[in-house]
């Protein structure tokens, strides 16, 4: 007959069972382990906690302008005036990163979600018609080198604090190749944090269609895409010829045949920086871009100029996104619904 533990006996294996060394900690069990980060690093991987950052020592100016470039094709020769060759390209990705210029989506921007560090600049790298010089892979899942997205991650490669990201604005063919091969490269770009976004499925110049024909462009866009990517959320779109529709509001919700889309940004085909999210003259749905470009007027390298020399336009991030920082002389300048986040100093 088995007998009861005296009193003392159980509290010595009460007290055993709760030591630390009696409990699993087996690889794989602790909490402290994380799976390594997948290559290239997604937007949503953020940087480390930065110190607290006095926003007067790194010049924070939220209420600046924030360049939003547009590129077509990279082509060995250049192609013409919305294209750049490889190098030029790279030569842009070197000039962003060495003046402290960091990367970001539309629709961060669009939603203020801005985590950059602190004493940096966002910048939205957006790229037009899904053609097949932005993104390619081998056969054996290599991806071309010289493509848009090639040398994007082969820039973060070589520079660890530049993160590669941008936002894909596609249309029915998907980057030269199949259907099949197309929607894979799509699922891809997904996969590695870029964003999707419509460009309607023809390459339509909306301003010469009727309200449902619009509709109809704008759905089968969304529709295409969610059929590679389910999970994609389609929430910008840049308008094909910056060509807005007779009725404005169509480019931003509507339905055809079923099929809803709802876009919270749409892109023009402007020349001048974007306000700040913050401030009050931003217009989500009037995204100024600036064609990339080293010489032309109005392109980047014009404007990149005139950041430099007046810094004061340009928007400086203080490495905190639950604030807005700023010279308390603009506070004029934010619009009334950020009050509550509002760091003049």
């Amino acid at each position: 007959m088995n007998r009861p533990l005296p009193l003392i006996a159980l509290l010595v294996l009460v007290l055993a069972a709760c030591s630390p060394a009696a409990q699993d900690v087996s690889p794989g069990k602790t909490s402290t382990q994380h799976a390594e980060p997948s290559t290239p690093r997604s937007p949503a991987s953020t940087t480390p906690p930065e110190p607290d950052v006095n926003p007067a020592d790194v010049g924070a100016n939220e209420l600046g302008e924030i360049p939003v470039l547009m590129y077509h094709r990279i082509l060995p020769d250049g192609g013409g005036e919305y294209d750049l060759t490889p190098d030029e390209f790279r030569a842009e990705l070197a000039y962003l990163h060495e003046h402290d210029y960091h990367p970001i989506r539309t629709v961060d921007l669009v939603r203020g979600e801005i985590d950059v560090p602190a004493g940096t600049t966002p910048v939205v790298l957006t790229f037009d018609d899904s053609t097949r010089e932005q993104f390619g892979m081998s056969g054996d899942d290599e991806v071309d080198s010289d493509s848009a997205v090639g040398i994007l991650l082969e820039f973060a490669e070589e520079h660890s604090d530049f993160t590669p990201t941008g936002s894909f604005y596609v249309v029915g063919s998907l980057f030269g190749g199949t259907a099949e091969r197309g929607k894979k490269l799509l699922r891809q770009l997904h996969e590695w944090g870029f964003e999707i976004g419509n460009h309607t499925i023809s390459h339509a110049n909306l301003s010469r269609l009727g309200a449902s024909e619009v509709q109809a462009e704008l759905a089968a866009g969304a529709a295409h895409i969610h059929d590679a990517v389910p999970d994609a959320e389609v929430a910008t779109m840049s308008l094909p010829h910056g060509a807005s529709p007779a009725e404005p509001e169509l480019a931003q919700y509507g339905s055809h045949d079923g099929q809803e889309y709802r876009h919270e940004g749409i892109l023009l085909v402007g020349s001048n920086p974007a306000p700040s999210p913050f401030a009050t003259e931003f217009d989500p749905v009037a995204i100024p871009r600036i064609r990339s470009g080293p010489d032309g007027d109005l392109e980047s390298g014009y404007w990149f100029e005139i950041f430099e020399r007046e810094p004061e336009r340009r928007y400086v991030s203080d490495g905190d996104p639950s604030t807005i920082s700023f010279p308390e002389e603009r506070s004029e300048e934010l619009a009334p619904e950020f009050a509550d986040r509002a760091n003049p100093y």
